[in-house]
C-alpha cells in the first residue's frame, strides 16, 4: 500500500496536469473514502501518507475542482469519531499549503495563502472549542485536592503579575486527569496550533479565550503531582501516560513560543501579549516556588526529565519509535497496548517527533529568551508588569537549573538583559541613576551568585563534572566555556555598577591570594629539590579548590581591566593600582620560589593547579597593559618612580620563566606579557633593565638552547619592538635612535647567523649541509624575521627604516636562495610568506630597484611549467606557494603612483595566459580565489590603465565616450569572471559577484560602453540561469540585486529586448507560457519590486517546465 501511495504522490505532484479529468475525479473521490473507512486500522505511517496525498490533491485543485476539500476537513474535526483524523489532515494542510514547495506558480501560492487565511478564524475557533471542551469535561470530575499548607505563598507576587484575582483563581484550578483519547486529541490540536502560529499574522483571530486555554495546558508541564499520580501503579503504560501529560505542557509552550518569536506586534495585540506574559510568569512562579516538599532544583530536575523517562532503556527505545501507539488504546487496554507495541517492533519504524526529546524546561527557557530579547523593551513600560519581580523569579530559575546546558542558556538570557539595560542607559543618560537604582539589588545579587558558581570552594562536585580536556568547535573546553560565560556576566555588571562589582570581587580574590602567598611556609628542602609539605587529604582538597578559584578569579580581574582605562583612568586609579601591585607581587612570588617545579603530595592535581595560577597571574597582568601604557604617559609628566618600580619588578618576575626548563604554558604566558610590555606600554627605560638585558644576551648567544618555536618568535618580537617602537610622549631627539639602531642590527645579525651562512658561494658549495638541516635553519630564521617585520608594519617610518637596515643582508640571502629551492614547495612557501610580509610592511624602505629585482626574479621563476607543477602535482603545499605569489602581486598592483605600472602587462599576462588556463576547468577552489582577487585589484587600482578618462571628459556630459585602452585584456578578465559564475563553488561565486558590484559602485563598470554593449546582458543571462537551476540558492538575494544593478543601466533595453529574447531562448515552455511569463514581469523600476518580479519569473519558469515534463507525449496544449 505504501508503494501505491508513493505512485499516487508522484502522479499528483509531477503529472497531475496531464491526468484526464474523469480519472482525477475518481482519485479525489476514492482516496478520502479509503481513509475514512480504514484510518483506525491502518499503520500510522500509511495513514499519514494517505493524508498527505489527499492534501497534495487539494494543493493542486482546491477550490476550483475540489471545492469541498477544506469543508471535509472541518467536518472531520467536528465529528467526535473522526476528530483525531481531522486534526492530522489540518496539520498536514497547514504544512503543505501555507509554505508550499516550488512546484507551484507564485500566483497559486498567493491564492492558497489567501484561501487559508480566510479559514483561520474558523479553524482557531474549532481548535479552541476542542481544547476547552476537553478541559471543562475533565475539570468537572477532577477531585479537588485539600488546601496546601503553602497555598498562600502565591500572595503578593501572583497578584502583581496577574492584576485580576479572577485570573489568579482560574490558573489555580486543579489540573484535570485526562483519559488517553482526550490527551491524544489535545496533543494533535496543540501541534496544529503551533504550526498555524508559525505563519498566521498576529490578529484578533487569536482570542483571549484561546490564549487562556493554551496556558491551561502549559500547566501540565509544571505539574509534577499529575504525572506522579499517573505512575503510582508502576505499570509501563501509566508511566508513559504520565510523561505524555508533561508532553502536553511542552506542546503548549511551543505554541506560546511561536507567538513570542514575532517581532512585529500590532498595537491592538499588545494587550494580549501582556496577558500572555502575566500568565507565563505565573507558571514561572509555580516552577520556582520553594516549599517543604520540593526544593526548586528538585522540581526543575523532575520537569527536565525527557519524555518516556520512566521506562527502562529497552522499553524507552521501543516506544520512542512511535509514541502515538500509546494513544491509540483507551484506559484499561494494557493487553492491546502491548500488542500494538509488539506490532510496532515488527514493522521497525523510525522517526520520533522532535518535540518529544525537548524538555519542558528547555521550552520555558526559550520563552524567557524571547521575552527578554524581543519584548522586554515593549513590556517594561507597562506599569502593570513588575519587571523587578520577574527578575527575582528568573534569578531563582537560573541558579536552580539541573543541567549545565540549562544554566548556560539562562546566563545568555541575563547577558541579553544586561545588554538591553546598558543600551537603555546610554540612550537616556539623564535617567541613569533612576534606572540603576531600580535594578541595583538584582544586579548585585546576580554578581555574587555568578561568582559563587565559578568557585570550587562552594561547588566542587558540580564543577569537577565539567570536561576540561576536550575542545569544542570554538576551541574551548566545557569548563572554559562555563567560566567565560560567567565572566562575561560579571564584566557586564561591572560596566553598570563598577564600585559594587569591584568591592564584591576583590575581597574574594584577596582571600585566595592569602592562601597562595602563604604556601611559602610549607615549602621544605628535600634531596631532589623543594617539596610542598601539605599531605593530609582534606588539606590537599581545600588547597586544590582554593588554587582553582584563584585561577578563575585572576581571569575575572583580567576581564575587568578595560573598565579602569580611558575616561575612567583617573577616577579608578587607586583601585587599579592596588590590583596591578597585587598581581606583580603574585607573579614575582611564583617565579622566586618556583612553585611550578615543586614536588607535591598529589602531583597530578596540585602541580597543574600551581602552574595554572602562575600562568593566569601573568595573563591578568598582561590584560592591564593598556592601563600601564596610560600610567606610563602620566608618569612621564610626573616622573613617577612608582611606575619604574612596577615595570622593573614585573621584568624580574618574567625573566626567570624564559627558559627551556619551564613548562610551555607558563613560558608562553611570560612571553606574551613581555610582548605586551614592549609593544603596548613601551617605557624608554625597558632596555636598560638588567633582567631585559639578560634575555637579550640569552637569545643572541649561539650556544644557548633554543626555546620552543612559538616562544622564540614571541621573545624575538618583544626584543625587536623594545628597540624599534617609539616611546610615547618623547620627542624625536629623546628616542635614542642611534643606540637602538645599533642594538637592533646586532640582534638581527645574531638571529640570522646560520641563515646567512647558507648564501650560495664557491666556499659553501664545497661543504654542503644536509637538506633537512638546511630546511630547519630556513624555517627557524624566517619565522622569526617574518614576525618581526609583521609586528612593525603599521609603525612609524623611522622604525621601519631601522628594521630594514638590520634585515637587508638576510633579504638578499633569501632572494639568492629562492631559485635553488624553487622545486622544494615547503621551503618556497616559507620564503614567499617572508617576501609577502616584506612587501606589505617594508616595500618603501626596500626601494624601487631592489623591489623590481625581486618581482622580476619571481616572474622569471614562475614559468607556466613551474606553475603547472606546483598546482597540479604538489598538492596543497604547491597551491599555497602559487597563492602566496599571487598575494605578492596583489600588493604590487595596489601600489599608488607610477613606480610599478611597467609590471602591469606582465602581471595580467601571467594571470590570464599562464595561471588561469591551468585552474579554469579544475573543480578544486585552490588558487582561484587569489587569482580573481588579483584581477579585481588590478582593475580597481589601475582603472586608468584601461579607461583614460579625464576630469574634463567626465564633467562634460555630452562628451564622446571615454577612451578605451588594452581592451583585449579587459575583455579576457571579464570573460573569466563570467565563466566563474558557471562553476559550482559558491564561495568563489559570492566573492566574484561582490567584486563586480564593487567595481560598479566605485568605477561605474556596468555603464562603460564596452561592458554595456557586449557583456551586460550576457552577465544578466548567466545570473538568471543560475537562479533557474537553483545551483547557488543561498545567494538568491545578492544575485537579484546584481541583476537589478545591471538592468538599471538600460531598463528600456532590458524590458524591450533582453526579456523577450531570454524567454524565446527558454527551452521546456511553450509560446503561450512564455507570453504569460513576459506579462507577469511588471515594468517596475524600484529595487524591491524588480527583484520580486525576477524571483516570480524564475519560480514560474521552473513550474511550467515541471508541468510540461509531466504531460504524456503528444498532448495538445491549448
Amino acid at each position: 500500500m505504501m508503494y501505491s501511495l508513493t505512485v499516487f504522490e508522484n502522479l499528483i505532484n509531477k503529472m497531475w496536469l496531464g491526468v484526464p479529468s474523469q480519472d482525477k475525479m475518481e482519485i479525489r473521490s476514492c482516496l478520502p473514502k479509503l481513509l475514512l473507512a480504514h484510518h483506525k486500522t491502518l499503520p500510522y505511517f500509511v495513514r499519514n501518507k494517505l493524508c498527505k496525498v489527499i492534501v497534495d490533491i487539494g494543493r493542486q485543485d482546491w477550490p476550483m475542482f475540489y471545492h469541498d476539500f477544506f469543508t471535509n476537513i472541518l467536518q472531520l474535526i467536528q465529528s467526535p469519531v473522526t476528530t483525531p483524523l481531522g486534526l492530522i489532515m489540518l496539520k498536514t494542510t497547514s504544512e503543505e499549503l501555507a509554505c508550499p514547495r516550488e512546484d507551484l506558480s507564485v500566483a497559486r501560492k498567493e491564492e492558497l495563502r489567501k484561501l487559508l487565511l480566510e479559514q483561520v478564524q474558523t479553524v482557531l475557533g474549532l481548535l479552541t472549542g476542542i481544547l476547552e471542551s476537553v478541559w471543562d469535561k475533565h475539570s468537572v470530575t477532577a477531585a479537588t485536592p485539600p488546601p496546601s499548607p503553602t497555598s498562600g505563598e502565591s500572595g503578593d507576587l501572583l497578584s502583581n503579575l496577574l492584576q485580576s484575582p479572577s485570573s489568579a483563581k482560574l490558573l489555580n484550578q486543579p489540573i484535570p486527569i485526562l483519559d488517553v483519547e482526550s490527551e491524544y486529541i489535545c496533543s494533535l490540536a496543540l501541534e496544529c496550533l503551533a504550526h498555524l502560529f508559525s505563519w498566521i499574522p498576529l490578529s484578533a483571530s487569536i482570542t483571549p479565550s484561546l490564549l487562556t486555554t493554551i496556558f491551561h495546558f502549559a500547566r501540565f508541564g509544571c505539574d509534577i503531582r499529575a504525572r506522579k499520580m499517573a505512575s503510582v501503579n508502576g505499570s509501563s503504560q501509566n508511566c508513559v501516560l504520565g510523561q505524555e501529560r508533561g508532553r502536553l505542557g511542552v506542546l503548549a509552550m511551543s505554541c506560546i513560543n511561536e507567538l513570542m518569536s514575532k517581532n512585529c506586534v500590532p498595537m491592538e495585540f499588545e494587550e494580549y501579549l501582556l496577558r500572555m506574559f502575566q500568565q507565563t510568569f505565573y507558571l514561572l512562579q509555580k516552577i520556582t516556588k520553594d516549599n517543604n516538599a520540593h526544593t526548586v532544583k528538585s522540581r526543575l530536575e523532575e520537569l527536565d526529565e525527557r519524555i518516556l523517562g520512566s521506562w527502562s532503556g529497552t522499553e524507552r527505545s521501543e516506544v520512542a519509535q512511535e509514541p502515538r501507539l500509546l494513544l491509540m488504546c483507551s484506559q484499561g487496554q494494557e493487553r492491546r497496548f502491548v500488542e500494538l507495541r509488539g506490532a510496532w517492533k515488527q514493522k521497525g519504524g523510525n522517526g520520533m517527533k522532535g518535540c518529544l526529546t525537548c524538555s519542558y524546561i528547555e521550552k520555558f527557557t526559550d520563552f524567557l529568551r524571547l521575552f527578554v530579547s524581543v519584548h522586554l523593551r515593549r513590556i517594561e513600560s507597562y506599569s502593570q508588569f513588575p519587571v523587578v519581580e520577574f527578575l527575582t523569579l528568573l534569578f531563582k530559575y537560573t541558579f536552580h537549573q539541573p543541567t549545565h546546558e540549562g544554566y548556560f542558556s539562562c546566563l545568555d538570557i541575563w547577558t541579553l538583559f544586561l545588554d538591553y539595560l546598558t543600551s537603555k542607559i546610554k540612550s537616556r543618560l539623564g535617567d541613569k541613576e533612576a534606572v540603576l537604582n531600580r535594578y541595583e539589588d538584582a544586579l548585585v545579587l546576580l554578581l555574587s551568585e555568578v561568582l559563587n558558581r565559578i568557585q570550587f570552594t562552594y561547588n566542587q562536585a558540580q564543577l569537577e563534572e565539567l570536561d576540561d580536556e576536550t575542545l569544542d568547535d570554538d576551541q574551548q573546553t566545557e569548563w572554559q566555556r562555563y567560566l567565560r560565560q560567567s565572566l562575561e556576566v560579571v564584566a557586564k555588571v561591572m560596566e553598570l555598577l563598577p564600585t559594587h562589582a569591584f568591592s564584591t570581587l576583590f575581597p574574594v580574590l584577596q582571600d585566595n591570594l592569602d592562601v597562595y602567598l602563604g604556601l611559602q611556609q610549607f615549602v621544605v628542602t628535600s634531596g631532589s629539590g623543594h617539596r610542598l609539605n601539605i599531605t593530609a587529604e582534606n588539606d590537599c582538597r581545600r588547597l586544590h579548590c582554593s588554587l582553582r578559584d584563584l585561577s578563575s578569579l585572576l581571569q575575572a580581574v583580567g576581564r575587568l581591566a578595560e573598565y579602569f582605562t580611558g575616561d575612567m583612568f583617573a577616577a579608578r586609579f587607586s583601585d587599579a593600582l592596588t590590583v596591578v601591585e597585587r598581581l606583580v607581587k603574585v607573579t614575582l612570588y611564583g617565579s622566586q620560589i618556583k612553585l611550578y617545579n615543586i614536588e607535591t603530595a598529589v602531583p597530578s592535581v596540585l602541580k597543574p593547579d600551581l602552574i595554572d595560577v602562575h600562568a593566569q597571574s601573568l595573563a591578568a597582568l598582561q590584560a592591564y597593559s593598556h592601563w600601564l601604557a596610560q600610567y606610563c604617559s602620566e608618569a612621564h609628566r610626573q616622573n613617577s618612580q612608582q611606575f619604574v618600580t612596577l615595570i622593573s619588578t614585573t621584568m624580574d618576575a618574567v625573566t626567570p620563566l624564559i627558559s627551556t626548563k619551564v613548562q610551555d604554558k607558563l613560558l608562553l604566558s611570560a612571553c606574551h606579557l613581555l610582548v605586551s610590555l614592549a609593544t603596548t606600554v613601551r617605557p624608554i627605560f625597558l632596555i636598560s633593565i638588567p633582567s631585559v638585558q639578560k634575555v637579550f644576551n640569552r637569545i643572541t648567544d649561539a650556544s644557548a638552547q633554543r626555546l620552543v618555536d612559538k616562544a622564540q618568535v614571541l621573545v624575538c618580537r618583544a626584543l625587536s619592538n623594545i628597540l624599534l617602537l617609539p616611546c610615547p610622549n618623547l620627542s624625536e631627539s629623546e628616542q635614542q635612535w642611534p643606540m637602538r639602531s645599533m642594538n637592533h642590527a646586532n640582534l638581527i645579525f645574531a638571529l640570522s647567523r646560520d641563515y646567512r651562512s647558507l648564501k650560495p658561494s664557491a666556499a659553501a658549495s664545497q661543504r654542503k649541509m644536509p637538506l633537512d638541516d638546511t630546511k630547519v635553519i630556513i624555517h627557524q630564521t624566517l619565522s622569526v624575521l617574518e614576525d618581526i617585520v609583521e609586528s612593525i608594519s603599521g609603525e612609524s617610518t623611522k622604525s621601519r627604516q631601522i628594521c630594514y637596515q638590520s634585515l637587508q643582508e638576510s633579504v638578499q640571502v633569501s632572494l639568492a636562495l629562492f631559485p635553488a629551492f624553487i622545486h622544494q614547495s615547503d621551503v618556497t612557501d616559507e620564503m614567499l610568506s617572508f617576501f609577502l610580509t616584506l612587501f606589505r610592511g617594508l616595500r618603501v624602505q626596500m626601494g624601487v630597484p631592489f623591489t623590481e629585482q625581486i618581482i622580476q626574479t619571481f616572474l622569471n621563476m614562475f614559468t607556466r611549467e613551474q606553475l603547472a607543477e606546483s598546482i597540479l602535482h604538489e598538492g596543497s603545499t604547491g597551491c599555497r606557494v602559487v597563492e602566496k605569489f599571487l598575494k605578492i602581486l596583489q600588493v604590487v598592483v595596489q601600489e599608488p603612483g607610477q613606480v610599478f605600472k611597467p609590471f602591469l602587462p606582465s602581471i595580467i599576462s601571467l594571470s590570464m595566459e599562464q595561471v588561469y588556463p591551468i585552474i579554469a576547468e579544475r573543480p578544486s577552489p585552490d588558487v582561484k580565489a587569489e587569482l580573481f582577487e588579483l584581477l579585481f585589484r588590478t582593475l580597481h587600482h589601475n582603472w586608468r590603465y584601461f579607461f583614460k578618462s579625464t576630469v574634463l571628459a567626465s564633467v562634460q556630459r555630452g562628451a564622446a565616450e571615454e577612451q578605451m585602452e588594452n581592451e583585449p585584456q579587459f575583455s579576457a578578465i571579464m570573460q573569466a569572471f563570467g565563466q566563474s559564475f558557471l562553476q559550482p563553488d559558491i564561495h568563489l561565486f559570492k566573492q566574484n559577484l561582490f567584486y563586480l558590484e564593487t567595481l560598479n559602485t566605485k568605477q561605474k563598470l556596468y555603464h562603460k560602453k564596452v561592458f554595456r554593449t557586449t557583456m551586460l546582458f550576457q552577465f544578466v543571462n548567466v545570473l538568471l540561469q543560475v537562479l533557474v537551476h537553483k545551483s547557488h540558492d543561498l545567494l538568491q538575494e545578492e544575485i537579484g540585486v546584481a541583476i537589478y544593478n545591471m538592468a538599471s543601466v538600460d531598463f528600456d533595453g532590458f524590458f524591450a529586448a533582453f526579456l523577450p529574447e531570454f524567454l524565446s531562448g527558454c527551452a521546456g515552455v511553450d509560446a503561450n507560457q512564455k507570453n504569460v511569463l513576459g506579462r507577469n514581469f511588471k515594468m517596475d523600476r524600484d529595487l524591491p519590486s524588480f527583484t520580486q518580479n525576477v524571483h516570480r519569473l524564475v519560480n514560474d519558469l521552473r513550474y511550467y517546465r515541471l508541468c510540461n515534463d509531466s504531460l504524456p507525449p503528444g498532448t495538445v496544449k491549448l
